[in-house]
């Protein structure tokens, strides 16, 4: 990582609090996404690939990686885990939730292993044209953190066309809501995994949020994802 990303808290908490996602502006550098991209044809990095059209998720590909992650991905998920994890506690404290997250990465992973979820979860997905990702939630288990990064390594206009971020919030008794998010090469996503905090007339309540990817309509485009629990 040439330069580590800064997150703002004050604006992060905001965003997340009020849309249930963020952008950070150049997280990463032109050739620190080059050197990303690279990483897909490498396969001895990867634990497993998967065919999104085989599961019905889609139409496009992604690869996790296995242990150990190359040093700028485990760079990036340390430290992002770390600037988040206050917002995770306080949202937590609000719902009344009996969770507290440590501060450290490398202690979150423990209580994954501890309860057997042992697969890391970084990928880095891969869609040509045609391709899209339905609407899901990544939780891989009974532990997960409530956020998670996407990291674009491809520019929109430029390398594709289409294949925006969507976000659609379940309202409760209401329709639901959608977001559209065009980010850069470099830009970095920051989303809820499963639900963000909502003040009601009673108190704090959840509103599920699920996110996916417009369809390509051509060219290539990549993008890293960091999930910072691990798969069962």
């Amino acid at each position: 990582m040439e330069n580590q990303p800064i997150l703002d808290a004050n604006r992060a908490f905001n965003a997340l609090d009020h849309h249930g996602f963020v952008a950070v502006p150049s997280a990463l550098s032109e050739g620190e996404c080059i050197g990303l991209r690279h990483l897909y044809e490498e396969e001895k990095l990867f634990r497993s690939k998967i065919n999104m059209q085989r599961y019905r998720f889609g139409m496009g590909e992604y690869k996790y990686f296995s242990y150990p992650l190359p040093p700028l991905i485990q760079s990036l998920r340390e430290a992002f885990y770390r600037s988040l994890v206050p917002i995770a506690n306080e949202w937590m404290e609000r719902l009344g939730v009996d969770i507290h997250y440590p501060n450290e990465l490398p202690d979150f992973l423990s209580d994954c292993h501890a309860r057997g979820q042992r697969r890391p979860t970084p990928l880095i997905l891969r869609y040509t044209e045609g391709g899209y990702n339905t609407l899901h939630q990544d939780i891989y288990g009974e532990v997960f953190f409530p956020f998670q990064v996407v990291f674009m390594l491809t520019q929109s206009e430029n390398d594709y066309v289409g294949g925006q971020l969507v976000f659609v919030e379940q309202l409760p008794r209401a329709q639901s809501r959608a977001e559209v998010v065009s980010p850069a090469q470099g830009d970095a996503v920051i989303f809820t995994t499963n639900f963000r905090p909502v003040m009601g007339s009673r108190g704090y309540y959840r509103t599920k949020m699920k996110h996916g990817v417009s369809t390509v309509k051509e060219g290539i485009r990549y993008t890293l994802g960091l999930i910072f629990h691990d798969a069962a």
